[in-house]
């Protein structure tokens, strides 16, 4: 374990030392000014990723079109990344819809000084709010306290005798730049209700016996590390910028990732083939080796969840969706990047996209607006769910659905940009006849 933390460490300080090496080398003579070092290979083949995250090293990938656009595909290439090692849970997206509400909460109902960190000033500037203070009380909106309760009153709802939040209150501010294929890209700034879809079993399923998950799934504690559902593409956009913001702010101050200007987003189709993968073969499905797993009676037993034949969802251990992180870990150490649910993706739906996206990075950005056609507002969605066949788990497998509708099979999960290690190939040699 000493050996493990000391190494864990030198990771940690990688770039302050290349700094500092530097600048010593470019203080010591004028000349040395102009003396690059000679590149090694970097030791361990990744980085340490920030908590919840696996890291990608870079890789190249035979990139898939849909199955009935008579493409077979085109070599792509990524850059490293950071990812997700599970689908976002529901406990997770719970922390970011009280973040929204304690913020609306306190800036445009309590507007007490106490909960800020600075005083307000006349011309009407955006106050700081003291989250240490808010912590203690979140989530404000389920307060007791008569005070804070008639304050808030137009965020809040009854559905019964219930309090609940109000959807057409509790949005997420963000702004973002807009992409239109080949149109001029502009920065704008959207507000999307964040509260999911809580009925989105019975409305999936309209002949099925589901109000019990319609009453619990999403708030019981029970289902706390199961998969989000219900959300859709510009919720689950919406909640990867706030991620983003949330982890730079609190993760990044004193490590090795600090000053890094970093992007954090959905991951785009392409990465998240490469990531699903898990660097096995790709003719592996769900029959194959690396989706299955040995009982202790000898037999093979499936390592996926999914659907294996007609009312045939029970086999697989659940009914429908399980807690993130059962099964095995593919060989990147991520879960139930086949089965459970499906993900939403970055990218637009396009059945010919690998012919025209570039062969670095490759990403297909519409942003479309309120009165565009479906047709244009179509997000690629990857992975099968817990209600599809075993056909729909490989990872080059590609569907979609409309940025505004959720589903309860459909999920996401996070990715974050990462810096290129020096790989064996990189390192400098003599020059050898």
């Amino acid at each position: 374990m000493k050996n493990m933390k000391v190494k864990f460490l030198n990771y940690m300080y990688i770039p302050a030392l290349l700094t500092l090496t530097l600048v010593v080398w470019g203080c010591s003579s004028s000349n040395n000014f102009y003396k690059a070092p000679k590149v090694s290979a970097f030791k361990g083949g990744k980085l340490p990723a920030p908590p919840g995250m696996v890291y990608i090293p870079s890789g190249t990938i035979l990139f898939k079109g849909s199955l009935d656009s008579g493409n077979v595909g085109k070599n792509v290439s990524l850059s490293a990344f950071f990812i997700d090692e599970t689908e976002v849970t529901n406990k997770q997206y719970r922390q970011f819809v009280n973040w929204v509400a304690d913020s609306i909460a306190v800036t445009d109902y309590l507007q007490d000084d106490q909960y800020f960190l600075d005083v307000a000033s006349e011309d009407g500037e955006r106050r700081r709010i003291n989250w240490k203070k808010i912590k203690r009380i979140s989530p404000i909106w389920r307060s007791s306290d008569p005070s804070i309760v008639e304050k808030i009153t137009p965020m809040l709802e009854l559905k019964g005798s219930v309090r609940s939040l109000n959807p057409e209150v509790v949005k997420y501010r963000f702004s973002y730049l807009k992409a239109k294929g080949n149109m001029k890209k502009e920065y704008v700034t959207e507000s999307v209700p964040v509260l999911i879809a809580e009925d989105i079993w019975s409305k999936d399923f309209p002949n099925s016996q589901l109000t019990s998950l319609d009453a619990n799934y999403f708030t019981h504690q029970s289902f706390d590390y199961y998969p989000v559902v219900g959300v859709t593409w510009r919720q689950a956009r919406a909640y990867s910028d706030w991620r983003g913001k949330e982890m730079m702010a609190n993760l990044m101050k004193n490590s090795y990732l600090s000053g890094y200007q970093l992007t954090f987003s959905l991951p785009t189709e392409a990465q998240w083939q490469y990531a699903a993968g898990g660097r096995i073969d790709a003719r592996d499905t769900v029959a194959g080796s690396q989706l299955t797993i040995d009982g202790d009676d000898g037999k093979e037993k499936l390592a996926v969840n999914y659907k294996q034949g007609e009312g045939t969802y029970s086999r697989d251990g659940a009914t429908f969706t399980l807690p993130v992180k059962s099964y095995i870990a593919n060989k990147f150490g991520l879960y139930n990047m086949a089965g459970n649910v499906s993900e939403w993706t970055l990218d637009a739906y396009s059945p010919s996209a690998v012919a025209f996206v570039n062969d670095l990075n490759p990403v297909l950005l519409y942003d479309a607006d309120e009165d565009d056609a479906d047709a244009l507002k179509r997000k690629v969605v990857r992975g099968g769910s817990w209600k599809d066949n075993g056909e729909q788990l490989n990872s080059d497998t590609r569907n979609y659905s409309v940025d505004y509708e959720p589903h309860s099979y459909i999920g996401f999960r996070c990715v974050m940009s990462a810096f290129e290690l020096p790989a064996a190939q990189s390192k400098t040699r003599k020059y050898q006849n």
